[in-house]
């Protein structure tokens, strides 16, 4: 049992019920709670963590269709949401980490949380840069970036890049890639404010405001005269279909979510999948989770990249845990203005 001074209060977002589509403040809710600052003897190879940031990220939202596989669900009733974020190791039980030590990985939505997945912990070794940025671009969104753009698009110098959703942590960060290559690149965003971004802060070489056309395959081909080389495909859809229809011969299309499709309750059908044979093209999805022995390239690629600024990257940071439902939903409605980031404490 531990002393007085061992217990720490320790709040908690926790979920109402199970969800599907879009998460909202109203389905979670706040517990005060306490923990322990040292673990128990048996608690094998765990680690106890302050965790310092939060992470909003697209893959959190509900899934209609209950048959969907996931490779973990963000809520489940009354417990704390789950998701990224960034730590500091309050005790631990692992041969691999010891106190004072900063992580990033999956953790729980409170101010301290016992970890023994401790094999979804990154040490974090690169602290000249804001350690916000390990729940984004140094994180599980920036890997996910880097294994689809290098190791599933396998670009090449003046390849022609379409990105749908590019304004999001994974998309922005694509683009940008791409550019440093020597890509041309277009994307598709929600707002006409995102569009400007993408081209003046992030360096497309154009952008389009998807819910403002109504004819996609007319403005891909306006975009690009030539074809698609590399599709990096965030929403499937319609969007995928009229990709389909301008991609060049050889083309690859990087399949990395499907976000329109979650909520039917009747996957959308795809007309044009002939286009596949005639030029040949690539279709591969991938998880993010496949790559990560790649994390260390990762770092060596991105971290100069950083330091040099040559890649711009913009945080949305909302204050203290009470905050969470709030900046979750906002991500889920367009309203962020960045990586959506939740800050518990200081570093």
């Amino acid at each position: 049992m531990g002393s007085r001074e061992e217990i720490a209060s320790n709040k908690q977002v926790m979920a109402k019920d199970y969800i599907t589509g879009n998460p909202k403040a109203a389905d979670m809710y706040l517990r005060n709670s306490t923990i322990s600052l040292k673990l128990p003897p048996e608690a094998s190879n765990a680690v106890l963590v302050k965790n310092l940031y939060l992470s909003c990220d697209p893959y959190m939202r509900g899934v209609k269709r209950r048959d969907a596989n996931r490779l973990f669900y963000s809520f489940n009733p009354n417990s704390e949401i789950i998701g990224y974020g960034v730590c500091k190791v309050v005790d631990s039980k692992h041969p691999g980490f010891k106190r004072g030590d900063l992580v990033w990985g999956v953790t729980k939505w409170e101010e301290y949380s016992v970890i023994n997945m401790t094999d979804s912990l990154f040490k974090i070794e690169h602290t000249d840069v804001p350690l916000s940025y390990y729940t984004g671009i140094l994180g599980m969104p920036g890997m996910t970036a880097y294994a689809g753009f290098y190791e599933v698009g396998a670009p090449k110098k003046g390849d022609y890049v379409f990105i749908s959703s590019a304004f999001g942590a994974v998309g922005q960060l694509v683009g940008q890639l791409a550019k440093l290559m020597g890509c041309y690149v277009v994307g598709s965003a929600g707002s006409n404010e995102k569009v400007e971004i993408l081209k003046n802060k992030y360096g497309f070489d154009g952008a389009f405001n998807y819910k403002e056309e109504h004819d996609f395959d007319a403005v891909l081909k306006k975009y690009f005269l030539e074809g698609i080389d590399i599709y990096f495909d965030n929403v499937g859809g319609d969007m995928l279909e009229a990709a389909l229809g301008n991609m060049r011969r050889r083309g690859r299309i990087v399949v990395a979510g499907m976000i329109s499709q979650y909520d039917l309750d009747e996957p959308q059908g795809i007309k044009n999948l002939v286009n596949i044979v005639y030029k040949q093209v690539k279709v591969e999805a991938y998880t993010v989770y496949d790559y990560y022995d790649l994390y260390p390239k990762f770092l060596e690629t991105i971290l100069p990249y950083i330091r040099e600024g040559k890649i711009t990257y913009i945080e949305d940071t909302d204050e203290g845990l009470e905050s969470g439902p709030a900046a979750l939903e906002r991500l889920f409605t367009g309203r962020n203005a960045g990586k959506q980031v939740i800050k518990l404490a200081q570093e």
